[in-house]
């Protein structure tokens, strides 16, 4: 049993490489949903689980998000945040600053950087990814050869849903999808 699911139409943002060796995706933007999913009688943390596993977007886990600058040269990653608050910069250290919130889901194209710059002691993100990325490789940034990293990024299949709404979810419609 899950609660309400809102509807949210995605904010969108573009990121270049950052110079620093974070690749990042030029292609595709990251997409920022807040206030998918509220408080309720079933935890967020269960309703992002269940929509993604749902929604065929696997591998999931509850923790954090390092305090690095990262990135997944081979995976997209929906990181559904279930409790607390987070400040983190996301497109490397280029990148921009986002404040996000329990119920906001946030998908990340491969490559591009995220870090978390402070949290609540009570942050908690579930992060999931598409079907057959589920073994996808964790790069800081600098530590990969950008040509490879970018190989890598091209190479890496476009989901076949949405995380949060399935087949006819907007990330479909922004990333050119199904």
């Amino acid at each position: 049993m899950t609660s309400e699911r809102q509807f949210v139409e995605p904010e969108a943002f573009y990121f270049k490489p950052d110079g620093s060796g974070c690749p990042n995706n030029a292609e595709l933007p990251v997409l920022i949903y807040p206030g998918v999913f509220e408080k309720g009688r079933v935890p967020i943390a269960d309703n992002f689980e269940n929509a993604f596993r749902d929604n065929a977007w696997m591998g999931c886990w509850r923790w954090s998000v390092y305090p690095y600058h990262h990135y997944h040269s081979d995976a997209h990653e929906a990181l559904g945040i279930a409790d607390g608050s987070a400040r983190l910069k996301l497109g490397g250290s280029q990148g921009e600053i986002f404040d996000v919130f329990a119920g906001t889901l946030i998908v990340l194209p491969a490559g591009t950087g995220h870090k978390n710059l402070q949290a609540s002691t009570d942050f908690l993100a579930v992060g999931a990814y598409p079907y057959g990325q589920g073994q996808y490789d964790t790069h800081r940034a600098g530590s990969m050869e950008l040509s490879a990293a970018i190989a890598n990024i091209a190479s890496t299949p476009m989901p076949e849903t949405d995380p949060v709404y399935g087949a006819k979810g907007p990330l479909m419609r922004l990333w050119g999808g199904k």
